[in-house]
């Protein structure tokens, strides 16, 4: 396989920003301190220009949803099968929730605009809207009612009842009260005006949104190269598997 196979091409740059970051993480040139303020540039600043502006500026009258609906089927099914498998309690419903919760920005966003280019973050932004929205729901009202039977069986008639509407309440909230899903249903709704961006708001838009893909891959290194996975290790080689073989 030659390195401009469009696999390659989209997955090297990926990789090597990561391992670039890793390395920083590693001889300190990145502090653990920083990590947090390289963070919120990048979400609170770079993903936020790069989302308005890209579902601001786009045809989203020739959007599939099919794929999108595609997603969430698979998704949920996957779920649901993992948390039969492994058994009914919340232990179970939280790794299934891992093996299916995407990191469907940091190394989503730069992966697929590697790949696709602009119609494919298209797609991917009218996924990830909805992302959190969707799954956290599902997995937040599974996990509550696992954990009610668990309490229940300890010690029947001692534990008060858990609320688990406010629950799911609280979770739909910050779901969509959240830095990525925000810019792009603002984005989405400015473009059904018609306007258009001006060039003297959409360039600048451009160029920090275009920063956002090798500063988000260069800080996921440097946080793994800051993390202790330890005994872990096993647990975690077993989700990874599933998200990047089953879960596709």
């Amino acid at each position: 396989m030659s390195l401009d196979h469009p696999v390659l091409s989209s997955l090297l740059p990926v990789v090597l920003l990561i391992g670039i970051g890793f390395v920083a993480g590693r001889m300190k040139l990145i502090r653990g301190e920083a990590v947090r303020d390289l963070s919120n540039l990048v979400f609170l600043v770079l993903v936020q220009a790069l989302l308005f502006r890209t579902m601001a500026t786009s045809h989203l009258e020739r959007l599939d949803l099919k794929s999108v609906v595609l997603y969430y089927v698979v998704a949920g099914a996957m779920f649901f099968a993992l948390l039969l498998i492994q058994g009914l309690n919340s232990r179970s419903a939280v790794v299934a929730l891992a093996a299916i919760f995407s990191n469907t920005l940091m190394i989503g966003v730069p992966l697929v605009q590697l790949a696709y280019g602009q119609a494919g973050l298209v797609h991917l932004f009218t996924l990830i809207s909805m992302h959190a929205l969707v799954l956290l729901t599902l997995a937040t009202v599974v996990i509550e009612l696992l954990v009610a039977r668990e309490q229940s069986q300890q010690s029947p008639g001692q534990q008060p009842r858990r609320h688990i509407a406010a629950t799911v309440a609280r979770a739909v909230k910050n779901a969509i009260l959240h830095p990525v899903p925000l810019p792009i249903i603002a984005g989405f709704l400015y473009s059904l005006t018609g306007l258009g961006l001006a060039p003297v708001v959409e360039r600048p838009l451009k160029l920090l949104g275009d920063a956002f893909g090798p500063v988000a891959l260069v800080l996921v290194g440097v946080t793994l190269a800051q993390t202790q996975i330890g005994r872990h290790l096993k647990g975690a080689l077993g989700i990874s598997m599933l998200k990047t073989i089953v879960h596709p």
